[in-house]
């Protein structure tokens, strides 16, 4: 008796194991073959897509107090970035508001967002005029120094200011933009190089398949 309860015993252990296994490398009954958004991802994020994004709060461009529940309520292209910056934050958003407009056509509704790494120059006020020059939906979002890099580390930016001049300093940054929807957080990221085509491309996917 106390033979067969070793035996037993030992199979549990082994069956345990087993199951482990299965479900860390994403074979058998635990694996990701049912993955709804699997014909839609071009990337793949370290930790897996719950690594980025989360809770923030923020001030919006019309001095609001906001959280990320108010500003995400649809699929939504968020960017870290800062008004003062001389050509890659322009460029990037605009492509941004190009791909929203695209996603529009085919009767998708989507909101680009823009979140500031520089909150002692980007007020309120800075980022609505900002916002309003680059498209009707996007969202301005600012706030303290320790808000800001709140949401940065949330969604593993990176930034840092250069103090070489108090006033027309510049901030490097990562240029990445992020996919959200509202019901399953970050889905996809995007570089420099994708092209609004290629976002508005891939974003559908997502939304269709959402």
């Amino acid at each position: 008796m106390q033979r067969m309860i070793q035996i037993t015993a030992i199979l549990l252990v082994c069956v345990s194991l087993l199951v482990s296994v299965l479900f860390a490398t994403g074979v058998g009954p635990f694996s990701d073959d049912e993955d709804q958004f699997a014909d839609c991802r071009t990337s793949a994020v370290a930790g897996g897509s719950a690594a980025i994004g989360g809770p923030f709060e923020l001030v919006d461009h019309k001095g609001r107090a906001v959280t990320e529940q108010d500003v995400i309520v649809e699929p939504s292209l968020i960017y870290f970035g800062y008004t003062f910056c001389p050509d890659v934050c322009p460029f990037d958003t605009v492509r941004n508001a190009e791909a929203i407009e695209l996603l529009a056509a085919q009767g998708l509704s989507a909101t680009p967002i823009f979140i500031s790494i520089d909150p002692e120059r980007d007020t309120p006020e800075a980022l609505d005029a900002y916002v309003e020059n680059i498209h009707p939906k996007m969202v301005g979002l600012t706030g303290t120094e320790e808000q800001v890099k709140a949401a940065s580390k949330a969604y593993r930016t990176y930034y840092k200011r250069h103090n070489d001049d108090p006033e027309y300093y510049i901030v490097d940054h990562s240029t990445q933009t992020y996919l959200m929807l509202p019901d399953y957080g970050f889905v996809e990221f995007f570089n420099r190089n994708t092209s609004a085509e290629q976002i508005a491309e891939t974003a559908a996917c997502f939304i269709e398949n959402s």
